[in-house]
C-alpha cells in the first residue's frame, strides 16, 4: 500500500481526497487544525496540524519515521486567502498567508525529503491567480502573489531533485465552490465541486509524474 500525505483536510478538496484516497486503499496521513471524523475511513490517521508550527512539522516527520517509512505521494492543498483592499493590508496579513502557502510547505517539504524516493511525487495545489498573464481579482494581491511564489518554488526543487526525486509539480487551480471560495467571494458559486477537483488531483498525483516534473499546470475551465 502506498503512503500519501494531504493537507488541509478538514473541508474542500482536502476532506474530499481523503475520502478518495481510503475508498482506493491507500494509507493516508490527513493533516489539518480541525478534527477529523475517521470512524468510516479506512486506512486514515488524522493528526490535528499547523503548517506554521516548527513542531508540528518535526512531529509528523518523527510519526512518519515510526509508523510509516516512507512517502510515496504529498497533496500540499492548505491554504489562506483573505480578501481586502491592498492598501488595508498589514504586514501581519501578509506574512499569515504567506506563512501558511510558501514558507509553511517549504519547512514541510524540508523536513520530509528523507521519506520521499525517486518515483515520489510532491504536488502542489496553487491557484490560477498565481500565473503570470491570468485574470487577476482586487482584493488577493497577498493571495495571488503567494500561489505564484510557490508555482516557482515548485520548478526550481524540481530541478534540484531531478536526479534522486522526489518529483514536483503545481496545480494552479481555477475556482472552486469550497468553503475557502465562499469565504474570499461570499454569494459566489463555482461551476466545479470539491469531489470533481478532488477526483482530478488524485488521478494527476498518482500518474502524472510519468509525465511531468517541475510543470505549472491551469487546471480551470476558463481561459486564464
Amino acid at each position: 500500500m502506498k503512503n500519501v500525505i494531504i493537507t488541509g483536510t478538514s473541508s474542500g478538496i482536502g476532506l474530499e481526497l481523503v475520502k478518495t484516497y481510503s475508498k482506493n486503499g491507500y494509507n493516508v496521513i490527513s493533516l489539518s487544525r480541525s478534527n477529523l471524523d475517521e470512524k468510516s475511513l479506512k486506512n486514515v490517521k488524522h493528526i490535528n496540524f499547523d503548517i506554521t508550527n516548527d513542531e508540528s512539522i518535526t512531529n509528523l516527520a518523527d510519526t512518519v519515521n515510526k509508523e510509516y517509512t516512507s512517502i510515496d505521494i504529498l497533496i500540499n492543498n492548505a491554504g489562506k486567502i483573505i480578501n481586502k483592499p491592498f492598501e488595508d493590508f498589514t504586514k501581519k496579513d501578509f506574512y499569515s498567508i504567506y506563512d501558511v502557502n510558501v514558507f509553511g510547505v517549504v519547512n514541510l517539504i524540508q523536513k520530509l525529503l528523507p521519506f520521499f524516493n525517486k518515483d515520489s511525487h510532491v504536488v502542489n495545489i496553487s491557484s490560477i491567480g498565481g500565473l503570470i498573464g491570468s485574470s487577476k481579482f482586487p482584493g488577493l494581491s497577498a493571495y495571488s502573489s503567494s500561489k505564484g511564489a510557490l508555482n516557482i518554488l515548485t520548478e526550481v526543487l524540481a530541478e534540484e531533485y531531478k536526479q534522486k526525486g522526489p518529483k514536483f509539480n503545481s496545480l494552479s487551480l481555477g475556482s472552486v465552490n469550497t468553503p475557502m471560495l465562499n469565504k474570499a467571494f461570499p454569494g459566489y458559486s463555482a461551476s466545479v465541486s470539491p469531489d470533481e477537483m478532488a477526483s482530478f488531483i488524485f488521478n494527476f498525483a498518482n500518474s502524472g509524474s510519468k509525465i511531468f516534473n517541475g510543470k505549472v499546470i491551469p487546471v480551470s475551465s476558463t481561459n486564464p
